[in-house]
């Protein structure tokens, strides 16, 4: 059985993408990550769904030393899927040097533990925010890559451009990058989904924690932009939809169909939804008001975005399985648990 390893498996995707790879078959999973921004119980979480143990190595990625070793035990993988990066737009705003420290320092040690340990498999955690602000929607793989709007965006294009640097004199190394739009929901057992015990960024968390009681209310960033409602418009796809594309990333290079040895693919539902929307969606879905406020402007967002994912359906074989409805209650159904 293949072995891949996943760094940041213990948070909210590489968390999901492990109960994809686990209930999938063909996989062994090695997991590495410091626990820095998740938790070690979510190795329970995952066993409890798949019925399958799962050791995590809490190792530091970027400590050069201690993330080799881990090859000296694990000497048998085939790929690495790469999601482990800081990746919050406001705080990339206010610690940018952190923020490059981490992402591209880690990626860095990645790159040359692909070649020291001869790994020829590489799947990349990106994102939609490295197109910036769009002149023409959906976006596809071939919109230009605009200016960034944060650092967070930053450490992306620059990620990007690493991997297709080292690639080009590496033809051994096979890389596919996977373009997220913006994954939401958790499994659709319950037991797992976005963990954000500090202060959540992203949106379906602070609605869930405020439905609950958490938090008190909602400030929705801005009404003024040019869109249906003022608020920002967002691709919003289901977690398990992203992480099942990692595996059928993998399948693409083992199997030799890749047609370069750097391919880019976008992963979002196709259409865009409202903030406001999304807020009244849940409303409906679940019954209960939430309390939400209009702010100012935040920095990084942009006004709109959304994709157009036939790229990957075409050459991946891969279509969103989950709607606006799983997104909300498995969401939903993760915050009541946890």
């Amino acid at each position: 059985m293949n072995k891949v390893m996943v760094t940041g498996g213990m948070g909210y995707i590489g968390s999901h993408t492990i109960i994809e790879l686990l209930k999938n078959g063909k996989y062994q999973v090695v997991s590495v990550d410091s626990c820095e921004r998740s938790t070690p119980e979510t190795a329970a979480r995952i066993e409890q769904i798949t019925g399958i143990p799962v050791v995590n190595e809490q190792v530091d990625i970027c400590n050069k030393k201690a993330f080799f070793e881990l090859f000296e035990r694990h000497s048998d993988i085939v790929g690495i899927i790469h999601f482990a990066a800081y990746k919050s737009v406001p705080e990339s705003v206010e610690k940018p040097l952190e923020y490059y420290r981490n992402n591209l320092g880690s990626l860095e040690n990645v790159l040359e533990a692909c070649q020291k340990f001869s790994i020829p498999n590489l799947i990349f955690s990106s994102s939609c925010s490295i197109y910036g602000e769009v002149s023409q929607l959906p976006v596809t793989e071939n919109t230009p890559v605009g200016m960034p709007f944060c650092p967070y965006a930053h450490t992306k294009q620059i990620g990007e451009e690493m991997l297709r640097f080292v690639a080009h004199i590496h033809p051994e190394l096979q890389v596919v990058i996977l373009r997220y739009f913006n994954p939401v929901g958790g499994d659709m057992s319950g037991l797992n989904g976005e963990l954000s015990p500090d202060k959540p960024n992203n949106l379906m968390p602070i609605i869930t924690q405020v439905a609950i009681g958490k938090k008190e209310g909602i400030t929705v960033f801005g009404d003024d932009y040019d869109t249906r409602d003022g608020s920002c418009i967002r691709d919003y796809i289901h977690v398990s939809d992203i992480a099942e594309a990692h595996i059928l990333a993998l399948d693409f290079l083992q199997n030799g169909k890749n047609e370069t040895n750097c391919e880019v693919f976008n992963l979002g539902s196709g259409s865009g939804i409202t903030v406001l929307e999304m807020l009244h969606t849940f409303e409906q879905e679940t019954g209960i008001k939430l309390n939400y406020t209009i702010g100012s402007r935040r920095a990084g967002d942009i006004p709109a975005i959304y994709s157009d994912s036939r790229h990957a359906q075409e050459k991946l074989g891969w279509l969103c399985k989950h709607d606006l409805k799983d997104i909300i209650t498995s969401a939903w159904a993760w915050e009541q648990h946890y």
